[in-house]
């Protein structure tokens, strides 16, 4: 635990990462959010609803480089007040709208949303050295998850007790708050000795394929997560044991944490491209041991805590392989690659156990991120280790 004790000494740090918690709390409860709306609120279906999702997240993939972008060129305060604004009339005008309204709308406020994952690894790049980026992003990725664990817990408080109307409303007043925070607090995007870094690099000189192969092992991680989900939720309602879910996302959350705090605690660890292929490797044979719950939920435990640590090492590559000057733009594509593996998994392992049985989905999104832990290594031997522009 020194490393973490070190790494949250640091100024400034401790508040980032209590900022960002609180932060992607928002963006966590977003899709629930939405899906509440469209199913409850405008009495649609949720193949309309997953519409509207999907909207979103091309919003959000699309945008999130586009906003890394602005903070190279402009800095971060004037992105987060513009996208503040934006995702804030969002969500404060969604109850208003229709079913086809909010479709196109959703889109624009995916587009426009606040980045904040892409933020914390900017912020996190230029406030720690690195000796200690390893213990930070580590301690980000916990973060993460304990945002994504409260978020939709509290968007169906809300939508089931009061209204989904009520819901979007304090989702727009919450991103209000948190963007106006960020913009206060301010956090470095460069450090000090990286100041003079302006210029603008041309994108075919850093993206290599072994950065692209960096990307594609983030996006492949979430795959796999979002697969697992739909995964456990068939296999918990098959056996009549969903009421049990709670218990099963408990032990395989706290499985991710603790794995991410020795990734962090240590000062060598895996590679990015093995821990992907761990993921994927570890998640193949839980298919073979989903009842009674519990038995899946300690199956899930040695995969579950490979999540944290590949998440984070991604961060860290993606810093380390990326020009200070196009940090932004390289974090805001992390981000779309990230988001585009959740689209994709759900999707994906959800047509696979519709058309077989929940076993086959652990098998499927455990062999699509082993697969793409192996096409990262391939790209990676490719092209040559090379040292970023500083």
């Amino acid at each position: 635990m020194q490393l973490y004790r070190r790494m949250l000494g640091l100024p400034g740090v401790r508040t980032l990462m209590t900022l960002m918690f609180f932060a992607r709390i928002p963006l966590a409860a977003a899709s629930m959010v939405l899906t509440l709306q469209v199913a409850v609120g405008l009495g649609r279906g949720y193949g309309q609803a997953g519409l509207v999702g999907a909207a979103s997240t091309i919003g959000v993939a699309i945008g999130a480089p586009v906003m890394g972008m602005v903070v190279d060129r402009y800095g971060l305060r004037p992105m987060v007040l513009f996208a503040t604004v934006c995702e804030t009339a969002f969500w404060l005008t969604a109850r208003y709208m229709s079913y086809p309204v909010l479709l196109g709308a959703a889109f624009l406020g995916g587009l426009l949303s606040l980045p904040t994952m892409s933020i914390a690894r900017q912020a996190i790049a230029a406030m720690v050295p690195d000796d200690l980026r390893r213990t930070a992003f580590s301690m980000d990725s916990i973060s993460v998850e304990l945002s994504f664990m409260v978020g939709p817990s509290v968007a169906v408080v809300l939508a089931t007790n009061v209204s989904p109307a009520a819901a979007t409303t304090a989702l727009g007043i919450a991103s209000f708050v948190v963007g106006m925070a960020i913009a206060i607090f301010n956090p470095r995007v460069r450090a000090e000795h990286e100041q003079d870094e302006r210029g603008r690099i041309p994108r075919r000189e850093w993206l290599t394929p072994r950065l692209i192969g960096v990307m594609a092992v983030g996006g492949g991680a979430v795959f796999v997560l979002a697969g697992t989900d739909v995964t456990v939720v068939a296999a918990l309602r098959g056996q009549g044991q969903l009421d049990w879910a709670w218990a099963l996302v408990v032990i395989i959350c706290t499985a991710s944490a603790l794995g991410g705090l020795v990734h962090g605690a240590v000062h060598r660890s895996l590679p990015q491209v093995w821990l992907m292929v761990l993921l994927g490797a570890l998640t193949i044979p839980v298919g073979l041991l989903l009842d009674p719950w519990w038995l899946m939920a300690l199956a899930l435990v040695p995969a579950s805590a490979m999540c944290a640590p590949t998440i984070a090492a991604t961060g860290e590559e993606v810093t380390r392989l990326s020009p200070v000057s196009m940090r932004g733009e390289a974090t805001g594509l992390q981000s779309s690659a990230m988001t585009l593996g959740a689209s994709m998994g759900a999707p994906v392992v959800g047509f696979v156990v519709d058309h077989s049985s929940p076993g086959w989905g652990f098998v499927v999104g455990g062999a699509g991120g082993l697969l793409i832990g192996i096409g990262a290594m391939v790209l990676s031997s490719r092209s040559a280790r090379r040292v970023p522009v500083a």
